[in-house]
């Protein structure tokens, strides 16, 4: 992870110089291994005792540690963590952990932000490991791919598969293909071969790049990835110098630039025809619920404004996107939104098993040409329905129509649907109530998280080969099978927003926010992906709001800037250290304005027979998004419990590896953690205790699921944020200062009576107020005279005159920046029933709904460390 050496307070004489030593953390004698922590692993993890290989099913490796031996017993029982705490650990003599002594995360990214922030980041060698996700840094692409678009697990891989899993770290990146550049940094630029199209290795097809070597003074190139020698096109000769490289390499984006596009020719689009523009459709769901809580009328008041934003190509004067309406309760009705017409017209389709489009010319239309004729349809929507008592909708059949109209105008596009309840009327897709806490904690417990009906599956298949992607806003009141109804979004590379019991004044704009920021960002359509590595090693295996037909080639129905695919790599044979590691991902899309394109991402990364090289470029961040990927993938298929003993056996028999090889000798009661990964079991403790692996029958199942699809699409910035909160103290901020306060360790600890704290992890934004802060304070924010005046509803934070106020707001606005998707400020009073959401974000304190504190994690973990070295 590339952090600067910190050592807690004296550490002892025996710590290597790349160790984070806990000092007296092991004087302990061993846990005792009652109740639940006694006895074989469970029969659920059989699933893991397969003949040894580098990896078990889902990315998680075989129950068998590195050295051979079995992985000791069960892991923690959850709820509840561990049996006692630190505190009963310690032997004589009494010796309390203190725990500003074990790694601190804000530590961690403080240091790096003050070592490598601000600063250029040259991307021209092998193997380098870049700055934090939370650093501020600039990017100079000189050859491999920003970190923006590709960030590893590790950047020095393992040169043999014994030594891979040996060390058990998986081999992953985690890849934004279109990650949004700042306005800093130079765009990508787009490499035009005219008729001739994209140059490639002629055996495996890898794109012209950076890692091509010329020879025959230019006339032929060797490639980089297979070896290969392929012939150089005449229109593409150039002399090298003498150093053996083309005289023109500064001039050409794909020789030495790690990121660029092509222009892509006929042969690449469908039926050898150039794609048309996508298009956008609207399908409101307009039943009881959606028009009563007033979601109706706010959504296509917005509309009409909203659609002057719509994405356009650089430097087009409006946006190539049509756009069509649908409204539907059990029916579904089309509009003709024609520019000719003086009134939009109205299609009723009632016959919802056999869904069909009933017109084509006039449904897909130009904003600007149709603008007078979708405001008036969009001033009609909500009177028409006002005065119904439709409370039954329908699902399958939406998206089903949708996709039909796509088809029908041959183009890709996306369909923004709102909607309020389970679909409960007779149609395909119809769904019931199985929302079973009962069911929670046991081995059933993975089918909540299952698709109901098998028609979801057919219909993100179908989506996914038309290019139709599905982004959905729920407004539900009650439970919706968000587990269900999210399948079509998470397999098209669409969506999810869900805002509960919605309502206009508390709620509305966070929902426009969210709209406008998905409407307006930067996308491309009918997307097939294929990541190609050098020889030695090979992609297996992709996480993310993805569909894969093959095992090879990774298709999205659309892909922005927020989706993140993770890919695990395993070798085939041994890598060279002279050689290195290559990988390149070529992404073939639609533009917005109906271009093919292909996006070229490149990374060579360094190889290395020694383990100490891989520990020290190991990337905390980018691993703790892959374990969330994986873990939350394998759920629906294996007991939660499993999913657990995995991710923590896993945590013990990295570290271990470590200790083995590459730390000097020291004392077994010492817990040594490689510098890169010092933080790195906060996270997994944090990943362990989230809602949808902790089992709580206090969380709701819809949550869960919607926890589960979101992180399925994330990159590393995100599951950053969401692993590990800010806490930001506000009471001592200077309120001249610029930027977002230094945040403080995430726990209750932190925390005093006399003060003011914002918490943020990109999902949920808290404000929480000490009992004891001081009047003047909560006058300057809140605009009342006592604590015992704050009322904690959502509209208890006034805009006010005053430095206090201001400098609180300009916090909030820069986080909103910096996250996708809007946040509900939530008010929290020490001490008020309000708390409980707010705590259970302090990582590193147990669990609310289950879950152990970060220091009984350690300790734990320490100790199966000890159990694998005897």
């Amino acid at each position: 992870m590339g952090h600067a050496p910190q050592s807690p307070p004296s550490p002892p004489a025996a710590s290597p110089p790349m160790a984070s030593s806990m000092g007296s953390m092991a004087t302990a004698p061993p846990m005792g291994m009652g109740g639940a922590f006694s006895g074989p692993p469970p029969p659920g993890s059989a699933g893991f005792q397969q003949p040894p290989g580098p990896a078990g099913p889902h990315g998680f490796p075989p129950q068998q540690g590195p050295y051979g031996a079995p992985v000791a017993g069960p892991q923690p029982a959850f709820p509840g963590g561990f049996p006692g705490g630190a505190a009963q650990m310690a032997g004589p003599p009494q010796k309390k952990l203190d725990p500003d002594s074990i790694p601190s995360t804000t530590q961690v990214i403080e240091d790096d932000q003050a070592k490598r922030g601000g600063q250029a980041y040259t991307t021209n060698q092998r193997g380098q490991v870049p700055p934090l996700v939370t650093t501020d840094f600039v990017v100079q692409d000189q050859g491999n791919a920003s970190p923006r678009f590709m960030r590893c697990t590790a950047y020095s891989f393992p040169c043999t598969a014994d030594l891979a899993k040996q060390c058990q770290v998986p081999l992953a990146t985690v890849i934004t293909p279109f990650a949004t550049i700042p306005k800093n940094e130079a765009p990508l630029y787009v490499v035009n071969h005219g008729e001739a199209g994209p140059l490639r290795c002629n055996r495996c097809k890898a794109y012209m790049c950076p890692y091509m070597q010329f020879i025959d003074g230019g006339r032929r190139y060797q490639c980089g990835f297979c070896s290969c020698v392929n012939e150089v096109p005449a229109f593409y000769f150039q002399h090298l110098d003498h150093m053996g490289r083309r005289v023109d390499m500064y001039e050409r984006p794909e020789l030495s630039l790690g990121s660029y596009e092509y222009i892509a020719t006929l042969d690449y689009c469908r039926n050898n025809r150039p794609p048309s523009p996508p298009a956008y459709i609207f399908m409101i769901d307009v039943s009881y619920a959606n028009i009563k809580s007033g979601l109706v009328k706010l959504l296509c008041e917005e509309l009409k404004t909203l659609l002057d934003s719509l994405p356009r190509e650089e430097g087009a004067e409006s946006s190539a996107v049509r756009v069509g309406f649908v409204t539907y309760n059990k029916v579904l009705h089309f509009y003709n939104v024609k520019s000719a017409l003086a009134q939009p017209q109205m299609m009723v389709v009632s016959d919802v098993a056999e869904m069909f489009v009933p017109l084509l010319d006039g449904f897909l239309v130009n904003f600007h040409e149709s603008r007078s004729v979708i405001n008036n349809l969009l001033d009609q929507i909500p009177d028409m329905f006002g005065d119904t008592n439709e409370s039954e909708t329908v699902f399958a059949p939406v998206i089903q129509a949708g996709m039909e109209a796509l088809k029908a105008a041959e183009c890709s596009g996306k369909l923004f649907i709102f909607h309020s309840s389970i679909p409960t009327a007779e149609a395909p897709g119809k769904l019931k109530n199985r929302d079973d806490k009962k069911l929670v904690n046991t081995d059933k417990e993975k089918t909540l998280f299952q698709t109901q009906q098998r028609i979801y599956d057919q219909l993100s298949k179908e989506c996914v080969s038309g290019g139709c992607s599905v982004d959905l806003f729920l407004f539900p009141s009650q439970y919706i099978d968000v587990a269900t109804m999210g399948e079509v979004p998470l397999h098209t590379g669409g969506s999810v927003y869900k805002y509960c019991n919605f309502q206009v004044e508390a709620d509305g704009d966070n929902f426009l926010s969210d709209l406008r920021k998905d409407v307006e960002k930067p996308i491309g359509f009918d997307a097939i992906m294929r990541v190609r590595t050098s020889t030695g090693f090979r992609a297996t295996d992709f996480f993310g709001a993805v569909y894969m037909n093959n095992t090879t080639d990774v298709e999205m129905a659309a892909v922005d800037c927020d989706k993140a695919v993770t890919v695990e790599f395993k070798h085939d044979d041994a890598l060279s250290e002279e050689a290195g590691a290559l990988i390149q991902c070529a992404l073939l899309y639609t533009t917005i304005c109906g271009q093919r394109r292909l996006r070229i991402h490149n990374l060579a990364l360094n190889c290395s027979s020694q383990l100490a090289d891989l520990y020290k470029s190991c990337e905390t961040d980018a691993l703790v998004n892959f374990f969330a990927k994986s873990a939350y993938r394998a759920m629906v298929t294996q007991p939660l419990k499993t999913v657990r003993d995995i991710l923590v056996s896993q945590t013990a028999h990295m570290l271990a590896c470590y200790r083995k090889n590459c730390a000097s000798p020291s004392a077994v009661s010492q817990l040594i953690l490689p510098d890169a990964m010092k933080v790195f079991p906060v996270y997994m403790n944090s990943l362990m205790k989230s809602p949808v692996l902790v089992g709580s029958v206090e969380l709701s199942t819809d949550d869960r699921a919607f926890h589960r699809l979101l992180v399925m699409g994330m990159g590393v910035e995100e599951t950053q944020a969401l692993f590990y909160p800010r806490l930001i103290p506000l009471h001592n901020m200077d309120t001249a200062g610029e930027g977002v306060p230094t945040p403080v360790r995430c726990s209750e600890d932190r925390l005093s009576e006399g003060g003011l704290f914002l918490l943020e992890n990109g999902r949920h934004l808290f404000l929480w107020l000490g009992q004891a802060c001081p009047p003047d304070l909560i006058q300057s924010v809140f605009n009342v005279p006592s604590f015992a005046h704050v009322s904690c509803d959502g509209n208890s934070l006034p805009k006010l005159d005053n430095p206090h106020s201001e400098r609180l707001w300009s916090i909030i606005d820069r986080i909103a920046v910096q996250r996708p998707h809007s946040m509900k400020l939530l008010v929290v009073k020490q001490k008020d029933k309000t708390e409980m959401p707010f705590r259970q974000h302090l990582v590193e304190d147990k669990g609310v709904h289950g879950g152990s504190s970060y220091m009984d994690f350690l300790c734990y973990v320490h100790r199966e460390i000890r159990q694998l070295l005897t």
